[in-house]
């Protein structure tokens, strides 16, 4: 969110000490909900200490994750968020963040391209209402779909991972070390 498109202005938004938002676009004080907004309408901007000048986008971003996780339908199972802690201070770590932003992008794009589809077929973009009815219809169909989509995923990372190990192992294999840990021809 932090990067505007060239030609497009980047909404600012200050957060004071007393933890207030004050969008500088509008010039008025903002609440998370009004953050959220932002997010769902594709609205690029970025949140600084209004002190400092840090950037807390980020931070803000996941406090409104926080609130949304916190909720009557959290989107995330703890085995998952146990899972993507374990990832921190990992040597996957970087790889981690991108495999899912990755996926979340194909997802929204598999998203994207069933409403058009609606659409065309009805003429007319869904409501809630007509979304709902549809999803309950297609989630077998869907299910199937996104499991396929896992199981690609999930081959492609282990494809990945196994790549990086043949890449280390070439790359070390020209050390010269013998399997045992000993120097080859220095030792008799």
């Amino acid at each position: 969110m932090t990067q505007a498109q060239p030609g497009a202005s980047l909404r600012l938004i200050k957060k004071y000490p007393n933890r207030r938002l004050y969008d500088t676009q509008t010039s008025t004080y903002i609440t998370l909900a009004d953050v959220k907004q932002l997010v769902l309408a594709s609205e690029e901007f970025q949140v600084v200490d209004a002190k400092s000048g840090d950037d807390l986008t980020r931070s803000i971003l996941l406090q409104i994750i926080l609130e949304e996780e916190s909720g009557g339908m959290p989107m995330f199972s703890s085995n998952m968020l146990s899972q993507i802690i374990r990832f921190y201070g990992h040597a996957m770590q970087g790889i981690m963040g991108s495999y899912l932003e990755k996926n979340i992008q194909a997802f929204m794009e598999i998203q994207q391209r069933m409403a058009e589809q609606s659409k065309g077929l009805y003429g007319s973009q869904f409501g809630p209402e007509a979304w709902a009815q549809f999803m309950n219809v297609q989630t077998p169909m869907l299910q199937n779909m996104m499991n396929n989509y896992i199981d690609q995923s999930k081959n492609l990372f282990v494809q990945m991972q196994d790549q990086m190990q043949d890449q280390t192992r070439a790359m070390f294999s020209s050390f010269p070390f013998t399997p045992g840990g000993g120097a080859q021809g220095g030792r008799k």
